[in-house]
């Protein structure tokens, strides 16, 4: 895949390339975070837990605050 520095630049690629020459088995699905973050929490936590927490957002590579977002954000939808 290209290094693409803007989105420009990505609207074209996408727009002019043949994607099927690319190898996008590795690609992992995406979420992007667009609602402005208003308010805060403050939590305590068990340093292990602390530490399980960002062992396995850093293993999605992703910042342990927005793993514990997904968590919240994925428990509630189930419990719809």
């Amino acid at each position: 895949m290209p290094s693409l520095r803007s989105d420009k630049d990505a609207e074209q690629f996408v727009g002019t390339a043949d994607l099927s020459k690319f190898d996008l088995s590795g690609f992992k699905p995406m979420r992007f975070e667009i609602e402005a973050k208003s308010a805060a929490l403050h939590l305590r936590l068990p340093q292990a837990l602390l530490e399980a927490v960002k062992t396995r957002a850093q293993a999605q590579g992703i910042p342990y605050t927005r793993y514990v977002r997904m968590l919240l954000e994925n428990d509630l939808v189930k419990s719809r």
